[in-house]
């Protein structure tokens, strides 16, 4: 299992398009992929999921990944973070 944390940086949140770039990536691995804001919880891979959190700029966000390509999901789940947060 991987797990790190990740605070929203972008000053409109984890809206529809980038909670859509989210559940594209999450959809090409086969391990389960979570999501966790505060007593929310997320399925990577559904976009209403993923929105339905409400991640606005500030809020932390756990990503929890189990299963056999977990480690190439999180590097790459990382890099996308990276990108959505110099997006304005």
């Amino acid at each position: 299992m991987k797990e790190f944390s990740y605070i929203v940086k972008n000053k409109n949140g984890i809206h529809a398009r980038p909670a859509g770039k989210i559940v594209t990536l999450a959809k090409g691995y086969e391990c389960s992929i979570r999501i966790y804001k505060e007593e929310k919880e997320a399925d990577a891979k559904r976009l209403l999921s993923v929105m339905g959190l409400g991640a606005t700029k500030g809020a932390e966000l756990v990503f929890k990944l189990e299963g056999k390509d977990e480690e190439k999901a999180e590097a790459e789940l990382k890099k996308l973070l990276q990108e959505l947060q110099s997006e304005e």
